[in-house]
């Protein structure tokens, strides 16, 4: 069954994907999904986006796709073959910047140094 959900959100992924280059215009944003994860009834879906840009940017692109989440489930159950098409919530994946907190946290305490790597002998 976890195979089934992972193919899903990967084809869900990629629908929507396609949708985003061919139906809404994000100006020059750089929008991308970085992942989907969905509820194992297949009845929600929710969308993890990356935008590259301040967080009014961000936020704006969450809108966007909010107003226009309609015509996207409807574009997807013609495209994807499941028998109820989920209902899509965006959410910004932070996860980047999650990750770049801690590398400038690791790079104050100086735990980013390269150190050697040297084989002891016993």
């Amino acid at each position: 069954m976890k195979n089934r959900l992972a193919r899903v959100c990967e084809v869900i992924k990629r629908e929507l994907s396609a949708l985003f280059l061919r139906d809404i215009d994000f100006g020059s944003l750089l929008v991308t999904i970085s992942s989907v994860d969905i509820t194992p009834d297949l009845k929600q879906a929710h969308v993890f986006i990356s935008a590259l840009g301040t967080k009014a940017e961000q936020r704006r692109v969450i809108e966007l796709l909010e107003q226009n989440r309609v015509l996207m489930q409807s574009q997807m159950s013609k495209r994807v073959r499941i028998k109820h098409t989920p209902h899509l919530n965006f959410h910004i994946d932070e996860a980047m910047e999650r990750g770049s907190r801690v590398l400038n946290v690791m790079n104050e305490l100086g735990l980013m140094e390269i150190q050697p790597h040297v084989d002891e002998e016993l």
